[in-house]
This record gives C-alpha cells, structure tokens and sequence, in this order.
C-alpha cells in the first residue's frame, strides 16, 4: 500500500515539475518569445482626437423632494455627444436613475 502511495505522489510531482517547466519561458517552447528586454521600451506622445460617435456619461438632476423629513435626490444617467470643440451634440438618456437620500437638517423637529 506504501508503495502505490509513494508512487502516485512521485508521479504527481513529476507531472507537476514537467508542466511548470513547460510553462516557463526556459523552456524550448517558449524560447523564440522574448520576455524581457535589454534596451527599455520608448514611449512617444501621440496627439489623438477625441471621437465624436464615443458617448460620455453625466448625471443629471431630475427631481428633488422631501420625503418624511428626508431630501431625496434623483439623477438620471445620460449619454453625452461632444464635437472635437466639446460642444454637445446630443444627449440621450439612458433611462438608469439613482437616488441620494439625506436627513433634512433645515427642518425643525418637535424635540428641538
């Protein structure tokens, strides 16, 4: 019984032993494929325009009321068309709402 124990286990860490090595970049799989490089990388600036047809995503104030001495805020969540002068386009809403909740520190309860 030992030795079927002894021998699944060694097995097991030859096979284990055999995978990292394949995996790793040592070894003749990978030694066409440079992982590391002598010279660094050289990173020039590119001047790139922003795209009109990408939207941007703004938030909006759609409703504020007060609710059992809470002020509860609503937004609405909409898609923003800019030209390369970032003058909007479009705007669509995306039909996403959340809400802010907060007590209302203004109103006067009964204990003050």
């Amino acid at each position: 019984m030992k030795i079927k124990t002894f021998t699944s286990v060694a097995f097991l860490l030859v096979t284990l032993a055999a995978a990292a090595y394949l995996d790793s970049p040592y070894s003749f799989f990978n030694k066409n494929y440079a992982y590391s490089s002598v010279q660094p990388a050289m990173v020039q600036p590119v001047a790139v325009e922003p795209s009109s047809d990408i939207p941007e995503l703004e938030e909006k104030l759609e409703k504020l009321e007060r609710v059992d001495g809470y002020i509860v805020e609503t937004y609405g969540e909409y898609e923003v068309y800019k030209d390369k002068d970032g003058n909007v386009i479009k705007s669509e809403s995306t039909g996403k709402t959340d809400s802010i909740r907060y007590w209302d520190y203004s109103k006067k309860t009964a204990d003050d």
